[in-house]
């Protein structure tokens, strides 16, 4: 075992990549091998073999190529759709669209059942859309990170199978991979794809998938080769990765905890995040609990605040997590991931870390949020109404109209303002100074904000 521990860091809690073991990242500076060494082989046979283990399955052929996640997309679009094909996509989100993109590219005529925001589709809407056409292949995103909801897989595949058998079920796993159960062979899933530097903690991407008919041909001898313990040749390998997964997926399928000690564990962590979320007052992108990820977390800011106020905060105490994505309302929230050694080593504290932060974060911004809503209801002249179309029903205090009870405190505002040149101009010749007009007298609020303050707390 090495000693080796990595150099101090922020906390990295965003939907992928995340943070890795000592032993993940140590593994990825193995030295430098060929992808056909005798040394190598076995490595990567090991990883096919771990990867059936974790999508409970027996039947199914891994892939394992390098690529960002999207990779996936163009692997399915490529080997099992022929142009002109009809292909139907659930979409729930940014990764939805982006399936559906993809598959056109590659000449599929694409049909889209769309999920109400923060939902799943519709499983009637699914089965009414099967009976409606041939499709090639039904895809879904398992978890959809721009807006945090679980879809059933286990029910969607149950549908097809019932519906429309020959269609292929394809599950977009890239964010629900050992955080979420999936048994490919139990519930009929053709093809899984995902991304190794999320739940199974690496650093970098590649796709593991399934294979079915006359798919990846030129890959198919590869990887049978490599788990009989054969070399072949087609591309090279990220040899470095391999051995970094090969420790990811050994972590996850021969030790402490247990695959379903781990499904636990996130489910755990998940309720923990969501419980505090829900403390604060503020709700999740995700409408009905039972469809909420276990992995990751998506949450709206609190009324009248925003990116800039949250999340720099959170990052000041070393926690990082990442702004909206959808393009609905990619402003109005942020996402927290909850998953692989964040969870699953709770001597590391990850997730208390990031609750004690959460709470403080939101509540210094809203602290200082009340500090300029109050400078807006004592000194309307300072803060005129201007247009805002980011927050809903509750505009904050400096878009709405000064309230006429609070034009009795316009005095005390120039009697500070006074004291700073910038925001009068002098009248006549005794030099005497008069408040400027209130957009002459914005330039210069900030500045004054010390005075101000000790006002308010005068009149609150």
């Amino acid at each position: 075992m090495s000693t080796f521990t990595q150099a101090p860091h922020k906390l990295l809690v965003i939907p992928g990549p995340i943070e890795v073991t000592d032993e993940v990242l140590y593994a990825n500076a193995h030295p430098s091998v060929s992808h056909t060494a005798p040394d190598f082989i076995p490595v990567f046979g090991d990883c096919i073999r771990m990867l059936r283990d974790i999508l409970y399955t027996t039947t199914a052929q891994p892939f394992i190529i390098s690529g960002s996640g999207t990779l996936g997309w163009d692997q399915v679009a490529s080997n099992l759709v022929e142009p002109g094909e009809n292909a139907l996509v659930l979409n729930s989100g940014y990764f939805g669209d982006s399936f559906s993109e993809c598959l056109r590219i590659y000449g599929a005529n694409v049909d889209e059942v769309h999920a109400a925001f923060g939902t799943v589709a519709s499983l009637s809407l699914v089965e009414k859309a099967l009976k409606s056409r041939k499709y090639k292949i039904l895809a879904f995103t398992h978890v959809d990170t721009s807006t945090g909801v679980l879809s059933d897989a286990k029910a969607i595949a149950e549908v097809v199978q019932r519906v429309s058998p020959a269609t292929l079920v394809v599950c977009d796993g890239v964010c629900s991979v050992a955080s979420e159960e999936i048994r490919m062979d139990a519930w009929g899933l053709d093809v899984v794809l995902t991304a190794i530097r999320r739940q199974l903690s690496l650093s970098d991407e590649g796709c593991p998938r399934d294979v079915l008919l006359r798919s990846w041909k030129k890959w198919l001898p590869i990887m049978q080769a490599y788990e009989k313990g054969a070399p072949s040749y087609f591309a090279t390998p990220p040899v470095n990765l391999i051995y970094a997964f090969n420790e990811s997926l050994t972590q996850i399928t021969k030790r402490s905890p247990s695959l379903e000690e781990r499904f636990q564990l996130h489910r755990e962590a998940s309720k923990r995040i969501k419980d505090t979320v829900a403390e604060l007052g503020l709700k999740q992108l995700a409408l009905d609990p039972a469809h909420a990820a276990n992995g990751m977390t998506a949450v709206y800011f609190p009324a009248g605040l925003g990116a800039a106020d949250v999340l720099p905060r959170l990052a000041k105490r070393n926690v990082l997590v990442a702004g909206g994505l959808h393009k609905d309302a990619k402003e109005r929230y942020f996402r927290i991931g909850h998953m692989g050694v964040t969870v699953t080593d709770k001597q590391r504290g990850d997730i208390d870390t990031v609750i004690t932060a959460l709470k403080e974060s939101i509540a210094e911004a809203k602290a200082s949020q009340n500090v300029v809503e109050n400078r807006a209801r004592y000194y309307p002249a300072l803060f005129p109404p201007r247009a805002c179309d980011s927050h809903g029903a509750r505009q904050c205090m400096s878009c709405r109209p000064p309230s006429p009870a609070n034009t009795q405190y316009r005095a005390p505002v120039a009697v500070a303002a006074r004291r700073r040149d910038s925001a009068f101009r002098k009248r006549g010749d005794r030099g005497e100074r008069t408040l400027a007009t209130p957009s002459d007298a914005m330039t210069s609020h900030v500045q004054h904000s010390c005075i101000m303050d000790n006002l308010i707390q005068g009149h609150s």
